[in-house]
This record gives C-alpha cells, structure tokens and sequence, in this order.
C-alpha cells in the first residue's frame, strides 16, 4: 500500500483525506483528491494510507502560518491597548480576528488531513474557514461603510450612534459568517452525493454559488461606496486648495494620491478573490484540482495583505509597534484618535 504522488491534472476538490479501493489509475491523496470516472471512485469507509505531501498543501499551510502571525500581532496589539477602542479599531480588530481564524484554519486542515484523518473533523475545520473568509470579506465591507460615513457625516461621526452602529455591524458579520460556516456541519454536504459536489468537497454545489454570489454583492457595494468616497475627498481637497490658496499642482497631488490609495486597496482584493469566486460559478466538481489550487491560493492572500493595508499602515499601531519593540511600552500611551478616512 505505498502513497502515490498526487497528479497535477487530478479532478475534484477535496477537503478531507480517504482513500477508495487501490486500482491502476492512481491514488487519492490531500485536499484534492483525484476521481477520473475510471473506477478510482470515493469511499468513505475505506481504510486510510499513509500519503506524500502535496506541495500545493504545503504552500496553503505556509500561506496560514504567515497569515496567523500577522493578525496575532494586530490582535494583541489592539486587544491590549485601551486607546483603541474606537470604533475604526473595533472594525479592524473584526477583520484581523477573522484573517487570524482562517490562517489557523488553513494550519489545522492542513493537519488533520494529512495526519489524523477525520470526516467530522474535517467538517469541523472545513465550517471554520468558511465562516472566517465569510467574517474576513464582511469586515472588509463594514470598514469601507465606516470610512464612508467618517466623510459623509463627518460632523455626527463621532457620536454613541456610531459606536452603536458599529456594534450592529459587528453582530451582524459574525452572525452571518457563523450560519454560513455551520452548513455544511449541520448536513449541507455531499458526503452522500458526489453529484452535487463543488470543486470544493465537501461543500454543495448550491452552497458555493450562494458564497459566490454574496462576494459579488459585497464587491459591488465596495465598489460603489469606494467610488463615493473617491467624489467626497475630491471634493473636500478643491475645497481646502480654494480656501488656502493652494496651486492647483498640489491639489491635483493630494486628489491623485487619495485615488491611488483607494485604488490599491480595492485592486488588492479583487486581484485576489474575483478568480476564485468567478471559477466557483464556472467549475465543475468533475475540473482538474490544479484550477482550484490556482485560485484559492491567491484567495488566501488577502488575508496576508489586509493588515498591512488595514493596521501597520495607522500611525497609532505602529506608535505601539515601534514602542513595544523600544521595550518600553506603556498601556497608558497617549493617541489621537484618528478619523477612519485618514487610514
């Protein structure tokens, strides 16, 4: 019973590791397992070998070890810190504790597949990621509506309704983010019929397209906002060039500058989420693994980028950061508050 190497070209997406009878065809091995209609069918009951690693898991696992590092950092940073408790670094606490949840996710799968096979923990890890992807690109949402409102109601922002609008928001991510990643835990799998699988097994087919479809809403309210923004902040810099008789070199600067940084930051996640979203409403279960790999791996990158983007670029978290690395950080250090347009 020696493992066989996993062929690049093998279909099915598959987030759990069991091995069907042993033919001719070739072995099924990690996340993707192969079922080429040969006879290589899955089966569940079947006793589990000893697999090589596939380098495309390995790459996942290193991709969620990378991940957990960053977001621990900004977890603790903003956790431990009673200045941030605004509700911008609530919302980028949300975002850093979802990425934070999916690296773990990644390492935990990553784990279990390979050395403690489990169908009810798989699901276990499988709900886990889905919920914190869910959480991570919802958080993405309320951070740009917070940045909006910071702008379109600037002189009400800082008020209890803001905190409480905050709380609302936060609720309702996590809220969502859990049912969607209890789905398949509570039944909504294939397990029982591969026709209805998705490139990602064990998620239905049905399920992934509800992911997807929501990730496209989500896209386009981003998008849509992030263009308001764009219209507000020129507006404001003309205003500020007009009443201190700026020249209208420096104002085109700071109105480009302001554009180029909304553009990185919704170009970083698009780059990063529409291929795998968009293979998700195309792919079929029967499609080479490699597919999936190719996009889901950048997928994962956006939780690598989001805190540089979202924390190390705020001033106040590189005050502590730098302070803390000094060896002389003080939980009682003295922040301005910033507006969340200024991040």
């Amino acid at each position: 019973c020696n493992a066989q190497p996993l062929p690049l070209g093998s279909s099915r997406v598959q987030l759990f590791l069991y091995e069907g009878p042993h033919n001719s065809t070739g072995g099924q091995q990690g996340w993707f397992a192969a079922r080429n209609g040969s006879g290589s069918s899955l089966d569940l009951e079947s006793v589990v070998r000893p697999v090589a690693l596939n380098p495309w898991d390995v790459a996942l696992c290193i991709s969620g070890t990378i991940i957990s590092c960053e977001n621990a950092i900004v977890v603790v940073v903003i956790f431990y810190t009673p200045a941030f408790r605004a509700p911008m670094f609530l919302l980028i606490g949300s975002l850093a504790t979802a990425d934070l949840l999916a690296g773990l996710g990644l390492i935990l799968h990553f784990a279990f597949v390979y050395f403690i096979p489990s169908e009810s923990v798989s699901l276990l890890t499988v709900g886990l990621l889905v919920t914190s992807f869910t959480a991570s690109v919802s958080s993405l949402l309320t951070i740009t509506i917070d940045r909006y409102l910071s702008l379109y109601n600037a002189l009400t922002y800082y008020s209890e309704r803001t905190v409480t609008r905050t709380y609302i928001m936060l609720i309702l991510t996590w809220g969502a983010s859990i049912c969607y990643g209890l789905l398949p835990i509570m039944g909504w799998n294939c397990l029982k019929d591969h026709s209805t699988c998705s490139i990602v097994k064990p998620l239905m087919k049905n399920h992934l397209i509800i992911l997807s479809v929501s990730f496209f809403m989500v896209f386009a309210v981003m998008l849509q906002l992030y263009v308001q923004i764009c219209k507000i902040v020129c507006r404001h810099a003309h205003q500020i060039a007009v009443q201190r008789h700026f020249l209208a070199s420096s104002h085109y600067v700071t109105t480009r500058k302001g554009i180029a940084t909304l553009a990185i930051i919704l170009g970083t996640f698009a780059s990063c989420w529409l291929p795998f979203a968009i293979y998700c409403l195309l792919g079929d279960y029967s499609y080479p693994a490699l597919y999936t790999y190719m996009t889901l791996l950048p997928a994962t990158y956006n939780s690598m980028i989001n805190p540089v983007i979202y924390a190390f670029r705020n001033q106040e978290i590189q005050k502590v950061l730098w302070t803390v690395c000094c060896g002389c950080f003080s939980s009682t250090m003295p922040f301005r508050s910033r507006s969340p347009s200024d991040v």
